[in-house]
């Protein structure tokens, strides 16, 4: 302990380089889970596809551990445009030596910034900018983050279930086929779900459903 703290104390450079360079890292590390979720593609990816795991009603079929571990890597190919911004303008800068923390902050953040802002409704920012009583910036970096990233989150959130309704639609349709078919034919006993399940699968198979949801996904980015 005495020797990790000594390294905060001592007077060259290149450890005050290292030091903070450490706290960076085990900032970012901490943070991670919430930049991933809140200012990323993630939320809309995960919503979406737990909406159609349940248009489908095959309960934990595709399981959780496959979901969210898709929806990580669509996001990595989504984001990896961001993320190379971010590297480049201000990680491999900072690490190097050529800019400070502080501008390495603000450089990190307008990627982010930029992408959010091309996906955040219009109404949702300036529901967050009335509430803090601030003026309606002129250009991107002026959005502070602590309002885009709720702002973003919302829209993401809204996007994500209109994509999920117009997943919906079809299964719901064949729900109610089953069950007025059921119904003629005297069979209330019998759930609907059993009848229609295999139906629902047999058309998601043959149109080839994942493709066009991941393809209507990486789109709407």
């Amino acid at each position: 302990m005495t020797d990790f703290l000594s390294v905060f104390s001592e007077s060259d450079p290149s450890n005050v380089s290292t030091s903070v360079t450490l706290l960076v890292l085990l900032t970012v590390l901490s943070l991670a889970p919430s930049i991933l979720i809140l200012m990323t593609s993630f939320a809309r990816i995960v919503i979406v596809l737990s909406f159609t795991r349940t248009a489908l009603a095959t309960n934990q079929m595709p399981p959780n551990q496959v979901i969210v571990g898709l929806a990580l890597f669509l996001t990595f190919f989504i984001m990896a445009p961001t993320f190379q911004q971010v590297n480049d303008q201000a990680i491999q800068p900072l690490f190097d030596e050529e800019i400070g923390l502080e501008e390495a902050y603000e450089r990190a953040a307008l990627p982010f910034k930029e992408f959010m802002a091309k996906h955040t409704r219009q109404k949702d920012l300036q529901l967050f900018m009335e509430y803090n009583e601030a003026e309606y910036p002129e250009t991107i970096e002026d959005i502070p983050l602590t309002m885009l990233v709720p702002a973003f989150a919302l829209s993401e959130i809204k996007t994500a279930f209109q994509m999920g309704f117009m997943i919906f639609i079809p299964f719901l349709v064949i729900d109610m086929v089953v069950a007025s078919t059921l119904m003629s034919m005297g069979m209330m006993m019998l759930p609907p779900v059993m009848i229609s399940l295999p139906f629902k699968i047999l058309l998601f198979i043959l149109v080839d459903g994942w493709y066009l949801v991941m393809k209507s996904l990486l789109q709407s980015f």
